[in-house]
Order: C-alpha cells, then sequence, then structure tokens
C-alpha cells in the first residue's frame, strides 16, 4: 500500500517506512482493506499529516482509533464529516468549549478547520475494521505514531500536548515537558466526562493561553 503522506513528514518519517514492522503493517492494512469494511476509507488514513504539515503543528490531541460506523472517520481524531451526527465524545469537546469559551456549540464536528490551523489530530492506531472497535490496535500502527510524537517533541518547542484519559495519558513519556506543554484531563466520553473528569478542565483556554505568549497566536476552537 502506498503511503500518501505530505512531504514534510518525510525528513521524519521515511525512515520509518523501510523498517520491517511498517512493511509488515502496510501488508496487514492492505488486506484488511481488500476483505472488510475498514475505516476511515483509504485515502483518508494519513489525513492527519495531509492537512497539518509538520512545519505548521503548534497543538497535538492523541485519539485511541478512529470510529467504526459509516460515514464517520475522516483520519482525524474526534473528528467526523459533515452532517453527520456527533459522537457521544465528540458533544462533550463541544461542550467544554462552549463552556470554557463561551462560544455557540458548532454545526459540524469536522474538525478539519482545526487541523488547518496547526492541530494535529492523531488516532494512535490509523485504521479499524467496521463496528470492531481496537480491531487494528497492536499491529504496528502504535510503534509509528508514538514515533511521530517523539519527533514532534525532538524538534519543535512550545508544542502542547493535550492527552485525554488513561491511554493518552501514557504518552507522556515520550515528551520532554521541559520545552514542549502537556496538559491532562480525564477523557471526553460519557463514562468519564460523567464522573467529573472531563468538564471544567479549560484545557481550550489554557491552550491558547500558551500559544498566546509562545507564538502571538491562538487557535479559533
Amino acid at each position: 500500500m502506498k503511503v500518501d503522506i505530505h512531504q514534510s513528514w518525510l525528513p521524519y518519517l521515511q525512515e520509518e517506512f523501510n523498517k520491517p514492522y511498517f512493511k509488515s503493517l502496510m501488508e496487514f492494512v492492505n488486506e484488511e482493506y481488500q476483505t472488510h469494511v475498514c475505516f476511515p476509507p483509504k485515502n483518508e488514513i494519513f489525513n492527519a499529516f495531509n492537512v497539518c504539515p509538520f512545519n505548521d503543528v503548534k497543538v497535538v490531541i492523541i485519539g485511541q482509533d478512529p470510529y467504526h460506523d459509516f460515514n464517520q472517520a475522516n483520519g482525524l481524531c474526534f473528528s467526523v464529516n459533515d452532517g453527520i451526527k456527533h459522537p457521544p465524545s465528540l458533544v462533550n469537546i463541544f461542550k467544554e468549549i462552549e463552556a470554557d469559551l463561551e462560544i455557540p456549540y458548532p454545526e459540524s464536528g469536522n474538525l478539519m478547520r482545526w487541523a488547518n490551523q496547526g492541530v494535529l489530530l492523531l488516532n494512535a492506531t490509523l485504521t479499524v475494521k467496521a463496528h470492531e472497535a481496537g480491531s487494528h490496535q497492536n499491529k504496528g500502527w502504535e510503534i509509528f505514531t508514538n514515533t511521530i510524537i517523539k519527533q514532534l517533541n525532538k524538534n519543535k518547542n512550545n508544542l502542547i500536548f493535550l492527552l485525554w484519559g488513561g491511554y493518552a495519558k501514557q504518552k507522556i513519556n515520550l515528551i520532554n515537558t521541559k520545552k514542549n506543554h502537556v496538559l491532562t484531563s480525564g477523557h471526553p466520553s460519557p463514562l468519564s466526562a460523567n464522573r467529573g473528569y472531563w468538564f471544567g478542565n479549560k484545557h481550550f483556554s489554557k491552550t491558547n493561553f500558551l500559544l498566546e505568549q509562545a507564538l502571538h497566536q491562538s487557535v479559533k476552537w
């Protein structure tokens, strides 16, 4: 399977593409897409990198794996296509933004508008079989996406990593918190949010404060 990824990422990831684990991963993904319904569409697997070039990355949000129902996943974590009902986690993300920044709840759940502002929406696993959450985990994607986190951490300063939930929080071991920022909270899923681990984290205003301090910029959430 051809890796269709924005050229700005190639200096940092080219070595990975030639490693045995990645070749095996691409063979597995290719076979899965030929024999099962999988998401996101094949041409959107690397969408997160194509809409957010390496040099533009300012904020990194880490998800686990793509939505596994029809027409939802578009290669950006937590994002759904225009016109698609917002999944519960995304509803809670938007509710927190609404409360934190006092802006209206958005109509579209497509987070391309964030990616275009330098927010890398990175799932740890980039593909999934239809209706089977986690079905493509532990096949090599995590090695690849951990490398992405390491390369960003190594080559950038004042990045802001938003780690939501236990799985994402494990990635803190890959981040130098002396040169980059980490904000953690519970996951926005109803299970976590309804227990009080999500709402009120103010991650969106905190992120903008840090961006304004470092870059005199902010994200229009």
